[in-house]
């Protein structure tokens, strides 16, 4: 239970630290520019991270944003080494959060059948 505690705290860390690093225009790649990081899970070891996030927007281009993000991931990690007291840095893996996604299509869907 500790350690999961732990992987709660070091993982809110995390997605704070690199959400701050997009709003303020540290990394700079046009491809990241809408990003929103949405959660991410942190194994117990806190050897691997999954950081979800979603993009503002109409138009989504999940392979150009991947691209982006994967480009950056060792800047991140570098930066995140710098910024936070722990031992290790997890392995980042950035996933498009669908859930959210399918949110606004439903929300819409919604919204059309109560104008009819």
């Amino acid at each position: 239970m500790l350690g999961s505690k732990r992987s709660l705290r070091v993982g809110d860390m995390i997605l704070k630290e690199i959400s701050e690093m997009l709003i303020k225009g540290n990394i700079r790649d046009p491809r990241i520019e809408s990003v929103v990081l949405t959660g991410i899970k942190l194994t117990d070891d806190l050897g691997f991270a999954r950081v979800y996030f979603t993009v503002i927007g109409d138009e989504i281009d999940k392979e150009k944003i991947m691209e982006g993000l994967q480009s950056a991931t060792s800047y991140i990690k570098r930066e995140l080494s710098r910024r936070l007291r722990v031992r290790r840095i997890p392995d980042l893996r950035f996933e498009f959060d669908e859930i959210l996604q399918e949110g606004y299509r439903v929300d819409e869907l919604l919204r059309k059948t109560k104008r009819e």
